[in-house]
């Protein structure tokens, strides 16, 4: 069944060439096409449709997240490009980075696209 095929994910856009400046520029993804509804970009054999809409209502979760080996130097290098990492103080303990660190040991860090939509960074433990 679908366990078998690769998952392509979509991403609700206002702004093309803010998103692609964003996705392509400052997070390193590589740019495939832009059919004029969407602009398709590809992480690691993972498509992602960034769809152009006329109005994005961001929701109050991770929409897209990786998965990295090494969270804190990731962190440093998109710090380096202008991606600005969130800090939920209020809500959770951080460090100096905007990691927060789950019970189990996994290591979580969240950042926003151009339109607000919530993205991340993790490091499982094990």
């Amino acid at each position: 069944m679908l366990s078998n095929h690769k998952i392509v994910a979509l991403v609700p856009i206002t702004d093309g060439n803010a998103a692609r400046a964003f996705y392509v520029d400052k997070l390193g993804l590589t740019f495939l096409s832009d059919d004029g509804f969407a602009i398709v970009i590809e992480a690691n054999g993972n498509l992602v449709r960034l769809t152009k809409m006329k109005e994005v209502k961001p929701q109050p979760f991770t929409v897209l997240g990786w998965e990295v080996a090494e969270i804190a130097a990731e962190i440093r290098e998109l710090a380096a490009k202008g991606v600005v990492f969130e800090r939920f103080h209020e809500f959770m303990k951080q460090d100096e980075l905007g990691v927060w660190t789950a019970p189990d040991g996994t290591r979580v860090a969240w950042f926003k696209d151009p339109d607000g939509n919530i993205l991340s960074l993790s490091q499982h433990h094990g």
